[in-house]
C-alpha cells in the first residue's frame, strides 16, 4: 500500500432524520469462532455444501515499510485450507504434493479469483518465488475443482490431479479483480509488481517494477477433463479512468435488467497519490465513467455483498469496514489521505434512473477490521447468475446472508509509519451476516456529498501554502473559490471563469500567511458546494 500525504477534509454531512425514508434492509453482525483456525488476510477462496476452501493470502497484518520485512516468506501461507461451519471444524493440507509452479503461485497474495460452478478460478498474485529468486507476480492461471479438493483434504487422500494450470503474461497480475458477464471473463484492473517492495520508490534499495494494467481484458475458458484453455478476447484500455488496485469490483444488475459491473474506488490516481472517488460502469457492450458519483467510505479492497430489488429497480452494494480516505465523525465527514483503517459499513444504492447515492449504516464493524476480507455468500439464497442475491425473494424478517472472514485487525487507525509487526495482524473472525427487513432501528444517513461531482480534493496538505485543487465540473461553468480562517473571516475570494467540463487543476499559492494555523477552503459553482480543511506549516 502506498503512502499518502496527512489530510484533515471536513463536511457537513446533512442529517436526514426528519426526512421520509424507508430503508431497504438492515444489516446484523454475529462473531462466531472455530477453535485452531488461524488468521489471513487478502486470499482466495471458493465453497461448496457449507464448506470452505481457502487458498493463498497472508498470515500477517497489515505490511511493514522496510523491503527486508514486507512481504516476507513467513506471511506466506502454504497451506490449503477446509473450513466447515456446520460442525465448526477446519483441516489443512500443505501444498507440497503440487507441482512447484502451481505451490508457488497458490502461497502469493491478492490472486484474482472467481468460482464457476465446481471450479475456482485463480489467477496471478504477488510473492516470493524461489524459482525466479526474487518476489514476483505470477504469470498463472489455476483450475481448482473445489468439491473433490475439500473432500480430498477431509479424508486425508491426494489432490494432486485436481489442479490445472496454464502460463500467460496476460495473467502477471495483482490486485486487481476476475469476475464474469454471462459467459465472457472480465479481468479489471490490477497491477504487475515485481521484486521488493519500498515505500521510497522503485529506483531505491533492492528496487522493483510496478505496471498497472490500465485495462479491462476479457476471455473465454474451455475446462473439461481433457482440456483446460483460454480463448483472449478483446481488451480495452483507459490510462487515466482504470488506472486502479487494491479497489472494490462488484458484481451488479443494472437498470436494463442487465448483468454488469462497477469499479469502486481504487489506488492511484495518475495526477497524486489519491484515490479515485468515481466509479466504472461495466457491460458487456463496454464500460462508463460515472462522475455524478463519489464513494468516500470504504476505497480498498474490503469484503461487500450485493443485492438487487427487481420490484424497485435498485442495486444495492453494502461495504464492511476496510480502509478509507474518509470517515464521519458525528455527522462530520474527515478526511484523513494516511488512509486508515475504518469501521464504516456503507451502502451504495443505484436507482432506475442509474443514480448512486451512499449510505452509512447505523451499524459499523466492532474493531478496525474489513481490509482484505471477503464476503462468503449463502449458496442457498435465490441468486442471480453473477451471484448478485435478489433481494425480493428473501421473505424472511431475517435472513442469514453470508460470512465475513479474515482480514487485517488494525490496534489503531494510521499505523503504517510505526508498522513493526506487531501494530496489526491476520484477523481469525468469523461474522455471520444477517440482513434483517421491515427495521425500524436505525436509518442509514445519506451522504449528500456521494451525489455530488466537485470530486474535490486538496494536495499536499499540510502544505506552505503552496498547493493544487483538484476537482471535476460536470458541466461548463465559474468557480467561486474562497479562503476563510477557522473564525470565518474571507482571507481571499477570486472567481474562476470559463471552466471546461471535466477534471480542473487549480495552482495556489498563498503569501502573508500565518504557519501552523488551518483554514478553509471552499469552492462554489452554480449547483454545487464543497469545503475543505487545509493546513499551512512553514
Amino acid at each position: 500500500m502506498k503512502t499518502l500525504y496527512s489530510l484533515s477534509l471536513i463536511l457537513v454531512v446533512f442529517n436526514l432524520k426528519s426526512v421520509a425514508q424507508i430503508d431497504p434492509f438492515n444489516i446484523q453482525l454475529e462473531p462466531i469462532k472455530i477453535t485452531g483456525l488461524a488468521g489471513i488476510q487478502s486470499f482466495s477462496f471458493g465453497q461448496h455444501e457449507g464448506k470452505w476452501l481457502i487458498i493463498g493470502g497472508r498470515l500477517d497484518g497489515l505490511h511493514r515499510r522496510q523491503p527486508f520485512a514486507a512481504f516476507d516468506l513467513a506471511g506466506h501461507n502454504n497451506q490449503l485450507i477446509v473450513v466447515d461451519l456446520g460442525s465448526k471444524q477446519k483441516w489443512t493440507a500443505p501444498l507440497t504434493s503440487l507441482p512447484t509452479s502451481i505451490q508457488e503461485q497458490l502461497s502469493s497474495t491478492n490472486m484474482e479469483f472467481y468460482q464457476d460452478d465446481s471450479m475456482l478460478y485463480c489467477i496471478g498474485g504477488y510473492g516470493y518465488s524461489n524459482s525466479a529468486g526474487d518476489h514476483i507476480t505470477y504469470p498463472n492461471f489455476t483450475a481448482i475443482n473445489v468439491p473433490l479438493v475439500i473432500n480430498s483434504i477431509i479424508n486425508g487422500k491426494s489432490f494432486h490431479t485436481y489442479f490445472k494450470q496454464i502460463t500467460h503474461q496476460n495473467f502477471a497480475i495483482t490486485g486487481g479483480h476476475l469476475e464474469k458477464i454471462y459467459d465472457t471473463y472480465y479481468l479489471v484492473g490490477g497491477q504487475k509488481f515485481d521484486g521488493r517492495y519500498n515505500p521510497m520508490g522503485p529506483d531505491f534499495g533492492p528496487g522493483f517494477k510496478q505496471q498497472y494494467t490500465n485495462s479491462i481484458r476479457k476471455f473465454s475458458i474451455a475446462n473439461n477433463s481433457l482440456n483446460f484453455s483460454v480463448k483472449h478476447l478483446s481488451t480495452v484500455t483507459d490510462s487515466v479512468n482504470l488506472h486502479r488496485r487494491d479497489y472494490n469490483v462488484a458484481a451488479q444488475i443494472m437498470p436494463n435488467g442487465q448483468e454488469g459491473l462497477t469499479a469502486f474506488s481504487g489506488v492511484f490516481q495518475t495526477i497524486a497519490d489519491i484515490p479515485y472517488l468515481n466509479c466504472v460502469n461495466i457491460d458487456s457492450s463496454g464500460y462508463s465513467v460515472n462522475n455524478a458519483f463519489s464513494q468516500y467510505y470504504n476505497h480498498y479492497h474490503c469484503a461487500n455483498i450485493g443485492l438487487y430489488s427487481a420490484k424497485a429497480n435498485e442495486m444495492h452494494t453494502v461495504f464492511f469496514g476496510g480502509i478509507a480516505q474518509y470517515y464521519d465523525s458525528s455527522n462530520i465527514l474527515v478526511q484523513d489521505n494516511d488512509v486508515p483503517f475504518v469501521k464504516t459499513i456503507a451502502r451504495v444504492t443505484r436507482n432506475g434512473s442509474g443514480i448512486m447515492g451512499e449510505y452509512k449504516l447505523p451499524v459499523q464493524m466492532p474493531a478496525l477490521l474489513g481490509a482484505g476480507s471477503e464476503f462468503i455468500l449463502n449458496e442457498d439464497l435465490p441468486k442471480y447468475e453473477n451471484h448478485v442475491l435478489k433481494l425480493d425473494n428473501l421473505k424472511s424478517d431475517t435472513t442469514l446472508v453470508g460470512y465475513i472472514f479474515g482480514g487485517i485487525s488494525s490496534s489503531a487507525a494510521n499505523v503504517f509509519f510505526t508498522n513493526t509487526g506487531t501494530q496489526s495482524a491476520a484477523s481469525s473472525q468469523i461474522f455471520k451476516v444477517n440482513l434483517i427487513k421491515n427495521s425500524t432501528v436505525g436509518i442509514h444517513e445519506l451522504n449528500p456529498q456521494s451525489k455530488g461531482s466537485l470530486h474535490m480534493q486538496v494536495y499536499p496538505n499540510p502544505n506552505n501554502g503552496h498547493f493544487v485543487i483538484k476537482f471535476n465540473l460536470a458541466k461548463p461553468a465559474d468557480v467561486n473559490v474562497s479562503i476563510f480562517n477557522m473564525e470565518g473571516k474571507l482571507l481571499k475570494a477570486e472567481t474562476l471563469t470559463n471552466l471546461e467540463t471535466g477534471e480542473n487543476l487549480i495552482t495556489y499559492k498563498i503569501k502573508k500567511i500565518n504557519y501552523g494555523k488551518t483554514y478553509m477552503v471552499t469552492l462554489e459553482t452554480p449547483y454545487e458546494k464543497a469545503t475543505q480543511k487545509i493546513i499551512i506549516n512553514e
